[in-house]
């Protein structure tokens, strides 16, 4: 068995073009553009590259974009304020602030401070709580996207085992909520987990985000199983840097159904959802007030 690629380059493409159409739509109906701040504190070159990606992607939607570039000095009741005054300004739908902040920077106050109906992230407590109850709320973007790109392949889960390998608040628990929502029975695992590979062979449906490259090998997949994979590792290989998931995807293309690749997998849909959680933002923001 080859597995069938997962194209999240050309799904994410497809979504951005469905994004611009209802931008452009919202704005001749109600003269609204959706705006997103992006917050970047220091110069971190990673994060500067993920802020660059975005703003772009912001452009081509159709959205409106503010950066904040702040100095790495920057201290937290200054950033604190700035959020503030985004949470007061209507013209903003969704605010961004990069991670990693500086050390004299506390996070996660920092993200509790954010409007939750302008999370669009999907970090607040507030939204992790309407997703753990149903509740309608922002998702993450990297779970959200993966979602999508499952639903692509295989659209009823309902009695369908998922193993999500991987707790953290950003992937690994929002993506086990959102394949309970779709009737899967869900298993959770992590380092503390008893025979992974065992484990990870019962799954229809296998999301690796843990951060370890090529860790999921062909042998630890069921037959036909699909396959998403969150990594993004840079590794090297005969002396060059190069981009691989966690999945170490030559053998487990041998086993799966269908597989996400890296770059090129959920990478892209990452962007495409912030977006559309943008979107989502001043579709809500123009409901409550009509």
């Amino acid at each position: 068995m080859v597995a069938e690629i997962i194209d999240g380059f050309a799904i994410a493409a497809e979504l951005r073009r469905d994004i611009a159409a209802r931008a452009a739509e919202m704005k001749e109906a109600y003269g609204v553009v959706p705006g997103l701040a992006v917050v970047l504190v220091g110069d971190d070159p990673a994060s500067a590259v993920y802020v660059r990606n975005k703003l772009k992607a912001t452009a081509e939607c159709g959205l409106r974009s503010v950066e904040h570039v702040l100095p790495a000095n920057t201290s937290e009741a200054d950033l604190l304020d700035l959020v503030g005054k985004l949470n007061a300004d209507p013209s903003v739908h969704g605010i961004l602030v990069q991670l990693p902040l500086p050390k004299q920077i506390d996070a996660d106050k920092v993200l509790g401070l954010i409007d939750p109906d302008k999370d669009v992230d999907g970090f607040h407590p507030v939204n992790a709580g309407r997703l753990s109850i149903g509740l309608p709320g922002f998702v993450p973007c990297t779970p959200r996207g993966s979602q999508i790109l499952i639903d692509r392949v295989l659209p009823n889960l309902a009695g369908k085992h998922a193993v999500v390998i991987g707790r953290s608040n950003i992937v690994g628990k929002p993506m086990a909520q959102l394949l309970l929502q779709k009737n899967a029975t869900v298993t959770i695992a992590h380092s503390k987990t008893a025979d992974l590979p065992g484990l990870c062979r019962t799954a229809d449906v296998l999301v690796a985000a843990v951060g370890r490259p090529l860790m999921v090998k062909g042998d630890w997949v069921k037959p036909g199983a699909v396959v998403i994979d969150v990594g993004i590792n840079r590794i090297e290989v005969d002396g060059k840097g190069k981009l691989v998931g966690d999945v170490d995807f030559a053998s487990v293309a041998e086993v799966a159904g269908h597989i996400t690749p890296v770059p090129k997998g959920v990478g892209p849909m990452t962007i495409a959802c912030l977006m559309l959680n943008t979107l989502d933002s001043a579709a809500r923001r123009i409901a409550a007030e009509s």
